[in-house]
């Protein structure tokens, strides 16, 4: 698995950007938010019961993630076909800010090495990457298990920060300085 100090894999993917007619569909690529923070997620797979908890509470969230600057991107092996059918058919996931992207031939989540050996879906993780494409932080939890998107936001600020930041930090609370 790619890890802390790895560069982020370049890709270039279908995606989901919206519901509304001929503008549905886009493409995405490591180079489509250069100069940002980049909050990759991925889950399992469509039409299952913890993701859209999670894509749903990215989507709620959206703001908080532009406002550091950071674009938020969710990967899941499922077509762009599936992922619009999903977000025509669930109410929470129809107006997401972030597009959901298709890693159909499972290119980036191999590269990233997150598939489950048995189930052949990616785990769910989590890869913050900085602006230069570095990965800075992983989380890679089992797949009956939900991410904090508190979490991602608090570990964000304190990368952020470019300073040592105790355990339990929030933004705003002081740093242990260089």
């Amino acid at each position: 698995m790619l890890t802390i100090g790895d560069r982020f894999p370049s890709f270039d993917l279908k995606a989901v950007a919206s519901i509304e007619k001929g503008k549905e569909f886009t493409s995405v690529t490591d180079k489509s938010h250069e100069g940002k923070w980049l909050v990759a997620f991925f889950w399992p797979m469509d039409f299952t019961f913890v993701c859209p908890t999670e894509i749903a509470e990215f989507g709620k969230r959206n703001r908080d993630f532009a406002d550091r600057d950071a674009q938020v991107l969710g990967f899941s092996t499922d077509t762009e076909f599936v992922h619009l059918a999903w977000r025509n058919h669930d109410e929470r996931l129809r107006n997401l800010p972030y597009p959901m992207v298709a890693d159909t031939k499972r290119e980036l989540s191999t590269a990233l090495g997150i598939l489950d050996k048995n189930a052949g879906v990616p785990l769910r993780a989590t890869f913050v990457v900085d602006p230069q494409g570095v990965i800075r932080w992983v989380q890679v939890n089992d797949l009956s298990v939900g991410r904090s998107v508190d979490e991602v936001l608090r570990v964000l600020d304190a990368l952020q920060t470019d300073e040592l930041c105790p355990c339990n930090w929030k933004k705003g609370e002081d740093t242990l300085g260089k």
